[in-house]
């Protein structure tokens, strides 16, 4: 991979990495706004429905910042774009459509493989 195409991913990491905080903070924003004390039963129940929703969303994009971080590492230390299992290089579309791989598609899929196997036991 040359030097222009991690300078494109590297951007395009730290933009999704920036959108994911931005939207962190509306949601502690609008949670720290709204209020849990409604009169109504059913209200509350769908409000607390939805809180739960939006935290366990925001956990899941917290979980994706991590990745994204490890991601902005191995650009910094040259590993960026190279399988973790075989150390072949990950094809630029899977890369533009999953910037986090750490596995080609092909590795992916064995490991796919094996996890619905161990799973089906």
């Amino acid at each position: 991979m040359n030097e222009r195409q991690l300078d494109y991913f590297k951007k395009k990491l730290l933009a999704w990495r920036e959108d994911i905080l931005r939207e962190s903070k509306d949601t502690i924003g609008n949670l720290q706004g709204q209020s849990l004390h409604l009169a109504d039963p059913a209200d509350r129940a769908s409000s607390e429905t939805d809180h739960a929703l939006e935290l366990r969303t925001r956990d899941r994009q917290r979980k994706l910042i991590s990745k994204i971080d490890a991601a902005l590492r191995r650009i910094e230390t040259g590993e960026y774009g190279y399988c973790d299992e075989t150390g072949d290089p990950i094809s630029l579309g899977r890369l533009e459509a999953r910037p986090t791989a750490t596995l080609s598609l092909e590795a992916q899929e064995r490991h796919e493989k094996r996890e619905k196997v161990h799973r089906d036991d």
